[in-house]
């Protein structure tokens, strides 16, 4: 998936997406600057409701770095499921393997993670493994691959993690970096401000 300027991104859907470090700090463009960019940035946005449903399918995109493609598969998958599709969807989007290793703190952001599992720095069940979209499944293991210990991106790993908690569906050791997934999450335990109907209803049309 091919990103724009990545501080664009929260000033556009108004959410801090955590793309990169300085979207993580003080210094995040929707802090500095509430307004949209684009020189009608500051004018209203009276939207239709396809123009809403639109917008809020682009947020939730670029928040878990899918493409359209994925999107629609996850959708269909959704409203196949048992529970209502909303809670589905949002469920399946947490287990992508790419927002577990962000999830479970490995790194301080999703374009990291994404990186860092296509350059195959992971092990999953023991083996290499470079799938970003990859949806873990309960009693999985995963962890850095020794080789890539010493690499930037985890040098100062055990001190982050001394005091991160993961979701209460994860599970990591902060003294071997190994990780586990121990059960499916759930609904009510995802921290979002996403409208999910309106993304459903969008690829329902």
């Amino acid at each position: 998936m091919k990103l724009g300027p990545k501080c664009k991104y929260c000033r556009r859907f108004g959410i801090k997406v955590g793309l990169n470090e300085r979207c993580l700090s003080h210094k995040c463009a929707l802090v500095r600057r509430r307004s949209r960019p684009g020189m009608h940035g500051k004018k209203a946005k009276v939207l239709t409701l396809y123009g809403k449903q639109l917008l809020e399918k682009q947020r939730l995109k670029i928040f878990y770095l899918v493409n359209e493609t994925q999107m629609k598969k996850y959708v269909e998958i959704a409203k196949k499921s048992q529970k209502s599709a909303p809670e589905a969807l949002i469920e399946i989007l947490e287990r992508r393997f790419d927002n577990v290793i962000w999830r479970l703190g490995y790194v301080p952001h999703k374009t990291t993670a994404r990186q860092l599992v296509s350059h195959g720095h992971f092990l999953l069940n023991g083996r290499r493994f470079n799938i970003p979209s990859y949806l873990v499944e309960p009693g999985d293991f995963i962890e850095i691959r020794p080789q890539s210990l010493d690499i930037s991106p985890f040098k100062d790993l055990k001190e982050r993690l001394k005091n991160y908690q993961p979701p209460a569906w994860l599970k990591i050791d902060p003294n071997t970096f190994k990780g586990e997934v121990l059960r499916y999450p759930r609904y009510e335990e995802i921290q979002h401000n996403f409208n999910l109907p309106l993304v459903i209803d969008f690829y329902s049309r």
